[in-house]
């Protein structure tokens, strides 16, 4: 691997390179900090899908793209003299220093789950109003949903056993059935709610990321389906035109490989 010294001078390198594309690329001078917010998401996404792959050049690749993301945020905040990449770099250093007291401090932990304990009471002596505030609004729901709950365990808001937690689950399923008996959707859609939030609750007690296990299920499902549309292919016959059973007959094929 690269010594300490190479690692510098290839990020030296990387804002040596932003600096010039900034000044000469007709493309790159456009950008600013609102149009680049999308392709950022974008990028986060895509290391989201290498790390699940687990896919190494592709995770280099991937965060190779975030870290230009980040070194043009820099850049552009640098030209109003707002900030540069040393104050975020500086910025961050300084949080993980105050937020580790146990290891730049005297404070003493136990375990993983002190650490994340002493975590959100610092935020809120930072002067946040909620543990809740980190969470940014834009998230998608289930990721949202699983930050929200760790959040509020490390303040102590949480069950104590994982059959607690299930019990919840088969409550707020019985709910959700009498709702959809009842036929008022909106009291459908509350209580399908409170399924999928005390689903992702339960998958927490259990070290699952729902967002992976969904999404490795999403894959799941692609590689199966696609493996059935290539069968319906080989024998000329457009999927509409096939039976159920004709097309179950793909798919038990499909889970098998």
């Amino acid at each position: 691997m690269n010594t300490r010294q190479q690692q510098l001078e290839a990020f030296g390198r990387l804002l040596d390179i932003m600096d010039d594309l900034r000044e000469k690329c007709p493309w790159d001078k456009k950008q600013t900090l609102a149009s680049l917010r999308h392709l950022t998401i974008e990028e986060t996404y895509e290391l989201g899908d290498a790390i699940l792959d687990n896919d190494l050049q592709e995770i280099k690749k991937e965060l190779g793209d975030l870290l230009l993301h980040i070194v043009f945020y820099a850049k552009i905040g640098s030209e109003t003299n707002a900030f540069d990449i040393a104050d975020v770099a500086n910025s961050i250093c300084d949080k993980l220093i105050d937020r580790h007291p146990h290891i730049y401090g005297d404070v003493v932990v136990a375990n993983e789950e002190e650490v994340k304990q002493n975590w959100e009471k610092l935020k809120l002596k930072e002067g946040k109003k909620s543990v809740l505030e980190g969470v940014p609004k834009s998230l998608p729901a289930l990721v949202k949903a699983s930050r929200i709950q760790d959040k509020v365990k490390g303040v102590g808001f949480d069950w104590e056993e994982p059959h607690q937690v299930w019990d919840k689950v088969q409550e707020e399923i019985s709910e959700f059935q009498v709702e959809v008996k009842s036929g008022n959707f909106n009291k459908m859609e509350a209580e399908f709610g409170d399924v999928l939030f005390s689903m992702i609750n339960y998958a927490r007690f259990l070290k699952i990321n729902p967002e992976d296990a969904l999404e490795r299920t999403n894959k799941k499902f692609i590689k199966r389906f696609m493996y059935l549309e290539s069968k319906a292919g080989e024998l000329g016959k457009p999927l509409s035109d096939m039976t159920l059973a004709e097309m179950d007959v793909f798919w038990e094929q499909a889970k098998k490989l």
